[in-house]
């Protein structure tokens, strides 16, 4: 996920703020996830046997809605109304690839909705399985906004039609 984010900072950086602004929120939610999950460079001793705690479960949930919440309203609505002025083909793209991404939107809310509350501590027996659910469909995800990212990147400065 995080090779990936490097990637499209050093070929879409720079060329839209909004854009920008996104992969800044897409950066902190992957090092919260990491951190959530253990991954290195956060991995305990412990990983596998406690649960993070509730207040670090929250704070993810809070960048996850964000991160979602700036990707479908600000983000997708700019993509697709730029593939939509430049070429039939960039429309049909960004058409077949957002009922894609909304598939992933649908998994974070049910994340969300199971594990940002406090009451949600009976459900935490599922946290690892859902946690791992949930960054495989992010990691997919991630991939098809990138294809949304480069075909206005390569619209907005080249002017070719695709």
């Amino acid at each position: 996920m995080y090779n990936r984010l490097q990637s499209a900072r050093q070929q879409w950086g720079g060329s839209l703020t909004a854009i920008d602004n996104w992969l800044e929120e897409r950066q902190q939610l992957i090092v919260c996830y990491c951190k959530l999950a253990a991954l290195p460079p956060f991995d305990k001793q412990n990983a596998g046997q406690q649960l993070p705690e509730q207040q670090h479960i929250l704070h993810f949930c809070q960048l996850l809605m964000d991160y979602l919440s700036a990707g479908h309203f600000e983000v997708y609505d700019q993509i697709v109304s730029q593939c939509a002025t430049n070429g039939a083909h960039s429309k049909a793209l960004a058409e077949a690839l957002c009922p894609k991404i909304a598939a992933s939107t649908d998994l974070a809310l049910e994340f969300n909705d199971k594990f940002a509350d406090e009451a949600a501590n009976q459900t935490l027996s599922s946290f690892d399985a859902d946690l791992s659910r949930l960054g495989q469909a992010l990691e997919e995800r991630f991939g098809l906004e990138d294809e949304l990212i480069q075909t206005l990147f390569l619209k907005h400065t080249q002017g070719v039609s695709a």
